[in-house]
């Protein structure tokens, strides 16, 4: 399908400036213009995604508040952690999630020579294709900053750079369960990708436990609001002034454990 309309114009431009500066998903040019990589889709889903685990008590316990909740999300793992905690990660494949990449630490990408943000990301990819059985489809950077270099080698390895469209702010120190609700709300609506954080390797410590307290409000929030929420792989990407990269799934209430 050919890029036609100044939409897609305006994406071709700034797909061309990623060679020489930053995306960043909170940029309203970058909502607007390239809604695929700020994760929108069309529908009535909501993309459910968690940044920087595994953790190795944090994660266990976003696992059992999503299960109590019958949600299923994607991990962006770091492979530093994953490396350490490898069947943690399988637990989180077991338990019907998505694992996805955030890179191999969370260092900023920007002014890194392509050939090491490449082999990073290639490093990250093998061992999650390891855990998970399968090539992960998704590639988050640190911090929603993704260069040109990083948007290339992710492109190469089989990902997509996919960032947020609405994040709880649960990673800082002042960050209450009303504030984490509060930040999530106006922006909770069928399209939407959804940040939230499963470890505290870059966020205040124990940042995470105001996470796990949130995610039942935020779940009545979407259900009130008539949302499915799943991982990205069910989400159907907005891509090409339009296209989806898959078909995005009926709409399913989630339902609280035992109400099935």
């Amino acid at each position: 399908m050919g890029l036609t309309g100044a939409g897609c114009g305006v994406m071709l431009l700034a797909g061309a400036a990623w060679h020489v500066a930053p995306a960043v998903t909170w940029l309203p040019l970058v909502r607007r213009f390239l809604p695929g990589l700020a994760g929108r889709s069309r529908g009535h889903h909501v993309a459910v995604t968690f940044d920087d685990g595994p953790g190795l008590d944090s994660t266990p316990a976003v696992l059992a508040a999503l299960d109590a909740v019958n949600v299923r999300a994607t991990f962006f793992v770091l492979g530093a952690a994953l490396a350490r905690h490898r069947e943690l990660g399988r637990v989180v494949c077991a338990a019907g999630h998505e694992l996805a990449v955030h890179g191999w630490d969370h260092r900023w990408l920007l002014g890194r020579p392509f050939p090491r943000v490449r082999d990073e990301l290639a490093r990250a990819r093998e061992l999650v294709s390891e855990v998970a059985g399968a090539p992960p489809l998704w590639f988050r950077p640190a911090y929603g900053v993704l260069t040109g270099d990083a948007a290339l080698a992710a492109r190469r390895l089989g990902m997509r750079p996919v960032l947020w469209t609405v994040w709880g702010r649960d990673w800082t120190a002042t960050a209450t369960v009303k504030s984490v609700v509060d930040a999530v709300a106006p922006d909770l609506r069928g399209g939407a990708t959804l940040l939230l954080h499963d470890a505290d390797h870059a966020t205040a410590p124990g940042a995470w436990r105001l996470t796990v307290a949130a995610l039942p409000q935020i779940v009545d929030l979407a259900a009130a609001r008539g949302l499915a929420l799943g991982p990205l792989r069910d989400h159907g990407l907005i891509t090409r002034c339009g296209e989806a990269v898959n078909r995005a799934p009926a709409v399913q209430f989630p339902g609280r454990a035992g109400s099935r």
